[in-house]
Parts: C-alpha cells; structure tokens; sequence
C-alpha cells in the first residue's frame, strides 16, 4: 500500500540526486512510496542517476529549467495524499518519511517537517557561525521553512496550490499555516547540507533574501517570521558563546539583502542564485 507520494524537482542535481533517492527508500517497503522526479532543465546526467539509484521511481523530463513547472508537473503526476515536497539536495530516510507522514495523517497537522541537520564539517569558519545563530533563532527552530522537505495533507495541498509560484515556496508553505496546523517533528531528521564558502553562502542568502522580499510584497510572509535586531540582542545577552558569532550572521545578511536590491526592484524572482559547494561529496 502507497502512504505518500513524494514529489522531488531536479535542474542539474547529479552530485546529489543518487545520495537523496537512496536514502528515501530506507526503511520503507518497497511500494510504499510513489516516487515522481522531476528533472527540469537538466544538463547533466540527472536524470539517468535518479532512474539508475531508484528503478521505482517515477522520472520526468521537462525542458524547462523552473522549479515551479517542475513541482506543477510533479503534483500533476500523482493523487497519492500526504504529499511531500522534497529537494534534490536533500537527504531524509523513508522511517523519518514515515513519522513525518503519521502526523499528517494521525495527528491533525495540514503541514509538517523534520527536525534539521546542518553537518558543518568542512565549512568556512564563518559559514558554521552564521548556521550557529540562524538556527538559534525562534521563528527557524519553529518554521517549516529551511528544511528542505514539507509534507502536506490533500487539505493542506489545496491551501498552497496558489503559492506554489514563489520564490521561497516552503517560506510560503510554513506561512500559510499557523502554529496549530502545523508541525516540527523531532524524531524525523534531514540532513541539509550547507554551502561550505562564505561566497555560496551569501548567493544562498541573496536568493533567500528576494524570496523573503516577495512573499511579503505579496502579504504572504508573517512579521513572526523576521529577523529582527532586539532578537539577536536576545540571543546575544542569553547565550554568550554566540555574541562573538553575531556580527558574522549580520554580516552575511547585510551582504545578501544588499545583493537582493536589485532583483527586487526589478521584480525578478525567477533567477535563482545557486550554490555549488554544498553539493559536493
């Protein structure tokens, strides 16, 4: 019997598409989940990858490189209710899958996601103190956003369909739910693996930071969700080991809201600012 449908959009993602796909069917039988990848886009050996690390899955080809036609295509694909959306970049079991699935199901939530890993082996030292205060602060430890992976209920798909064009589709996804609907298992883990430069991790931010700028152009984004200076204050005066690392994560912010300026203001949302070091072995 199939519990979910997993649908995962791929654009040039054969460094980690095999490591992902691998991980999903562990633990699970063997037709408990319906696999939809979506490559998009793709200029690599994706494609072949994800055929060659999951026999079972489902693999599309669109032309396309947008991770908006390619989640289109993907839900298109599949009736299979809880829906999960996963990253390609993303490592989560299919056991962690399966609680993720249960709360969906049994334990009322339209919305859910794993508890984050964010493996800094390797990283810049700046890069491991920015990840010290962002996961530090409220709004990500109880956010869906950030995770890389957000089941949803046929409810809760419903809900979202309209804001599946956003930049920072699980920003949109966390919101459009409140505390109650929502929920951050803790015993489901995945693994998201950050950029390893302070260069990747500002392009990952900028991209972060026009997103964020569209979703509350559009309303979408709740002021909870915002980093604010009195919180990192907080954070600062409370835990003393992390006041050093605070002006590394304003830093970096400033230098990726400063790079957004121009996006925004002309309205592009689309070009996505990709980083490559994270997506090393």
């Amino acid at each position: 019997m199939v519990v979910a449908s997993v649908v995962v959009p791929a654009h040039d993602e054969a460094a980690s598409i095999a490591r992902t796909l691998r991980a999903l069917r562990t633990g699970v039988g063997p037709d408990d989940l319906d696999v939809v990848v979506v490559c998009n886009g793709c200029r690599d050996a994706t494609a072949d990858l994800a055929r060659e690390a999951d026999p079972r899955a489902r693999v599309i080809e669109i032309p396309t490189p947008s991770k908006r036609e390619a989640v289109r295509v993907g839900n298109t694909a599949t009736d299979v209710f809880p829906r999960v959306h996963l990253d390609a970049d993303i490592e989560l079991t299919g056991s962690a899958l399966v609680e993720l699935v249960a709360a969906v199901r049994e334990g009322g939530a339209m919305a859910a996601a794993p508890r984050r890993a964010v493996p800094r082996a390797g990283c810049s030292p700046w890069v491991r103190w920015y990840y010290d205060v962002w996961e530090e602060l409220p709004h990500v430890q109880s956010g869906l956003f950030g995770r890389g992976v957000v089941v949803l209920s046929e409810a809760g798909q419903a809900r979202v369909e309209h804001l599946a064009g956003l930049m920072n589709d699980d920003l949109a996804m966390s919101e459009a739910f409140g505390p109650g609907e929502r929920r951050v298992v803790p015993g489901a883990v995945a693994v998201v693996h950050p950029p390893r430069t302070v260069a990747d991790l500002v392009r990952r931010r900028t991209r972060v930071a026009t997103g964020n700028a569209q979703a509350t152009r559009l309303g979408v984004r709740r002021t909870g969700s915002q980093t604010r200076v009195r919180t990192l204050l907080s954070l600062a005066v409370s835990r003393p080991g992390l006041a050093a690392r605070v002006p590394v994560f304003v830093g970096v912010y400033l230098l990726a809201s400063f790079g957004a300026r121009r996006a925004v203001r002309v309205g592009d949302f689309d070009t996505w600012q990709r980083d490559e070091s994270s997506r090393t072995g």
